[in-house]
């Protein structure tokens, strides 16, 4: 008769078993492992399964773990996006503190009057214009003449104050984020304000420096959406200039063709007057953690897409559609002795299909 041996699980002794495998080791009492195979069916497995406490060695009791105070159900006000979801902007939390606050609080309201009253000044530039164009074949009545003069002084005279309180409210808030900004990564703004006063009011030298202090805000707090938009604000910004220029050197010429054309240009001037001020609200907003509408700003996650997953096995289908989709020439093979009412017959010629 062969033998098989047996090894302990606790001392690792192997013991020759003849005939009927043991089940405990002889020297430590422990578990003899098995010799029939870990796949084998119940009626032919020889060995058992043994529960044993996890101090049963050291002979110590388990001490019960302390249960801490339950503490309350949390409650959120809306769906927690934890991970995909950034802090609100310290801008955003924070109102402006120093000297230029009150300042920085007009900005948006004077930038929105401002860019209606260059849109006005530009309606009032084209009815002008189509005065002109009037008055090469016949005269133009006096009062319309007269409320175009009005139309047209009055919405430039107002648009350039305005443009002006902006550029100052926009100083303020350039100021006042520029101070926020750097002390809340522990430095000082290495610019002072006085040349901040003269980089954004010097004629010339404020195409440059505006576009320059605003970079390095974004630079700073490193987002490249704001950066972005500064440098299209500060290629509107010199456009704007350059075409501010030109059409006050246009309204000087002696021509009344040239004159007419440069009403035509001070119109479109006046419409990238219009364009440019949004684009200033846009990216004061960009700056203090906001879209364009004033609604709090938050940065877009991109999460790793999966592929489809792709069923490896077959999903099952019903009987009915499985018999329907089958040839009718396999119903014809089923000999005529063959009982088809049996559900298990039935059930058998669906599964071989």
């Amino acid at each position: 008769m062969s033998s098989v041996l047996q090894p302990c699980a606790r001392c690792g002794a192997r013991w020759a078993v003849h005939g009927t495998p043991m089940h405990w080791c002889p020297r430590c009492h422990g578990v003899l492992l098995s010799p029939a195979p870990i796949d084998a069916p119940a009626d032919r497995r020889n060995y058992r399964w043994v529960a044993r406490r996890p101090d049963h060695r050291n002979g110590r009791p388990v001490t019960a773990a302390r249960r801490r105070p339950t503490a309350p159900t949390p409650r959120y006000p809306q769906i927690p996006r934890w991970g995909l979801r950034d802090e609100l902007p310290a801008s955003a939390l924070a109102a402006p503190r120093g000297r230029a606050a009150a300042l920085a609080s007009w900005v948006t309201p004077l930038l929105l009057v401002t860019a209606g009253m260059f849109a006005l000044a530009a309606v009032a530039e084209l009815v002008r214009y189509v005065i002109l164009l009037v008055n090469r074949t016949r005269l133009i009545d006096p009062l319309a003449l007269r409320f175009s003069d009005w139309l047209l002084t009055g919405s430039s005279l107002l648009a350039l104050a305005l443009a002006l309180g902006s550029g100052v409210a926009v100083l303020g808030w350039l100021i006042e984020t520029r101070s926020a900004v750097f002390a809340r990564a522990g430095r000082r703004d290495s610019r002072p304000v006085p040349l901040l006063v003269l980089g954004c009011l010097v004629p010339v030298a404020n195409l440059v420096y505006p576009g320059v202090f605003l970079t390095e805000v974004a630079a700073e707090r490193g987002d490249p959406r704001a950066l972005r938009a500064i440098r299209i604000w500060w290629c509107a910004w010199i456009l704007g200039g350059l075409m501010a220029a030109a059409a006050l050197f246009w309204r000087a010429a002696d021509s009344l063709q040239v004159k007419a054309d440069g009403v035509l240009f001070t119109a479109w001037t006046d419409a990238v007057a219009v364009a440019l001020t949004v684009l200033t609200l846009w990216v004061v907003r960009l700056l203090d953690g906001h879209d364009l509408f004033g609604r709090v700003r938050l940065a877009r996650r991109w999460v790793v897409a999966v592929d489809p997953a792709v069923p490896v096995i077959e999903p099952v289908h019903p009987g009915g559609a499985a018999r329907t989709e089958a040839p009718d020439a396999a119903d014809a093979e089923i000999p005529d002795d063959r009982d088809t009412d049996n559900g298990a017959v039935q059930h058998e010629e669906v599964m071989a299909k």
